[in-house]
């Protein structure tokens, strides 16, 4: 993803600010947005592992069907 930046700079040269377009700012966003969820679904994923784990290794009481069903 190409973005066009624009920087504001003081009369020393220290860069203050950025600046972008408002579609590349939404393109952003829009990116920022897929890796939020794909971020969530790798620590859901790693947490289910961790049950199962937890659940082989007779740590965790093993829960029915039945019981699962009832927390949804």
């Amino acid at each position: 993803m190409k973005i066009a930046l624009q920087y504001l700079n003081d009369s020393n040269g220290k860069t203050h600010a950025v600046q972008l377009t408002l579609h590349d700012w939404e393109k952003v966003l829009g990116k920022l947005k897929k890796y939020k969820q794909a971020l969530r679904l790798q620590s859901d994923l790693a947490d289910a592992f961790d049950q199962v784990t937890a659940l082989r290794e007779n740590k965790k009481r093993k829960q029915s069907l039945s019981e699962f069903l009832n927390e949804l």
